[in-house]
């Protein structure tokens, strides 16, 4: 079985993904895709990782999750997504890197699953906004207290997948800008679900509907209908056209006001996330999805 494992990061895309595959449930179960809910699985993966940390994973464990879990008719792929699983939003920035834990617990997904494939799924954000986000779900009152005196232009993604690509580099990779996520969608969905690109889908406009005025989605979508048979490249180059003119700012734009955060210091940290993007893309065995 193919066991994918979408794990945030935290403040990305706030499980539009997961709800969009779980309204093509039915869809998704004829091509073999087991997309259950994550009531089902969300605490009691985090209970089978916790205890197998500290007594070891039984031979048991794969079977009773999979009873728990998987919804009937699908068994071929199975998702499931957390974007707590590599850790609590205080725990993400830890040791002055992002989720120093990650390792420990992918390996613990691979002793529960030892004869499954695991693929990674994983999208990141730029550190100038992901930071404060972090800081507004602890219980810590600043930037320094939640980074234990780390230098936040010392963090990178890329760090973090080396790590990961190094311990378990049987486990494929596939990661994305949170901040492309509206021209990426359509892919998204299908490389989660693991469907090909010509297999419709319900809601593969659903995030483009948050953040485009009510005008533009429907002029948008009149010119779908106009230009069947559009390639993915093609529509993602249709949907940055049209968010350029019609995009809501006011469900864009993030006011960032940090104590102690300069707009030259934001400046920079965004800078060295377009670096440290290019740097993933060059790491082998990951996928990068772009626009």
């Amino acid at each position: 079985m193919q066991v994918v494992l979408h794990a945030g990061a935290h403040f990305t895309d706030d499980d539009r993904l997961l709800s969009c595959l779980t309204d093509n449930r039915d869809t998704l179960a004829r091509y073999g895709t087991n997309v259950p809910s994550p009531r089902k699985y969300r605490k009691l993966l985090r209970d089978t990782v916790h205890a197998a940390l500290s007594t070891g994973v039984s031979d048991e464990s794969r079977d009773i999750l999979i009873d728990a879990i998987a919804v009937d008719g699908a068994a071929d792929r199975l998702v499931l997504a957390n974007p707590g699983f590599f850790g609590t939003p205080r725990m993400a920035p830890s040791g002055g890197v992002f989720y120093a834990a990650a390792e420990q617990r992918l390996g613990v997904v691979r002793q529960i699953f030892p004869r499954d494939t695991i693929e990674l799924f994983l999208a990141i954000r730029n550190p100038a906004t992901f930071l404060p986000a972090l800081l507004q779900d602890t219980d810590f009152e600043t930037l320094p207290d939640l980074l234990r005196g780390a230098d936040p232009m010392q963090m990178r993604w890329s760090e973090l997948i080396r790590r990961i690509r190094a311990a378990h580099p049987e486990i494929s990779i596939t990661v994305w800008c949170n901040e492309d996520t509206p021209l990426t969608w359509a892919q998204l969905i299908r490389e989660l679900a693991g469907l090909d690109p010509t297999v419709a889908i319900n809601g593969e406009f659903a995030l483009l509907e948050e953040i485009m005025s009510a005008a533009g989605m429907k002029r948008f979508r009149a010119y779908l209908d106009q230009h069947p048979g559009m390639t993915e490249v093609q529509k993602r180059r249709v949907i940055a056209a049209f968010l350029d003119k019609f995009a809501d700012e006011s469900a864009i734009e993030e006011e960032l006001e940090i104590p102690g955060w300069t707009e030259e210091m934001l400046d920079a940290l965004s800078d060295l996330y377009d670096d440290d993007v290019h740097e993933i893309q060059r790491i082998t065995g990951v996928q990068m999805i772009t626009p």
